[in-house]
């Protein structure tokens, strides 16, 4: 009997959507097909790097909004959620406190160093209790 995907989450990393947003489009699609909700994550820094961003929950979250509104999701309830911390915990911390199904995720190809020090994807995949599917660019 085929398992059922109720809950699917798929973590953006904002700063870099302009080069490639690919498992975004999967995890979409995937939510489709299979009528399932849509949680898009992004996780923040504790400490902003650029001064000028005064509430990180507030300045990410709306750039998720712009993100989903110029990329929509037609037929597909979602959920848009911003953390804060370390990237890789954060995506099996919220996994795992949603219950999620599934966790869609981009991947950048690896480079040498990426073996040796581990990669968030890599870290997700080891640590995760549910089914993730790495989206390569």
């Amino acid at each position: 009997m085929p398992r059922t995907t109720r809950l699917i989450l798929c973590p953006v990393n904002l700063r870099h959507l302009k080069v490639d947003y690919n498992a975004y489009e999967e995890a979409v699609e995937m939510a489709q097909r299979r009528g399932a909700k849509l949680i898009i994550a992004t996780v923040a820094p504790e400490i902003e790097r650029n001064m000028n961003i005064y509430n990180s929950d507030v300045y990410w979250g709306e750039e998720l909004r712009k993100f989903v509104a110029a990329h929509p999701a037609e037929g597909v309830d979602m959920e848009l959620i911003v953390r804060k911390g370390a990237v890789h915990r954060q995506i099996v911390k919220l996994a795992d406190e949603r219950n999620v199904d599934l966790i869609v995720m981009e991947s950048a190809n690896p480079k040498v160093q990426d073996y040796l020090l581990g990669t968030t994807a890599s870290h997700v995949v080891t640590h995760a209790e549910c089914s993730v599917y790495v989206v390569r660019s």
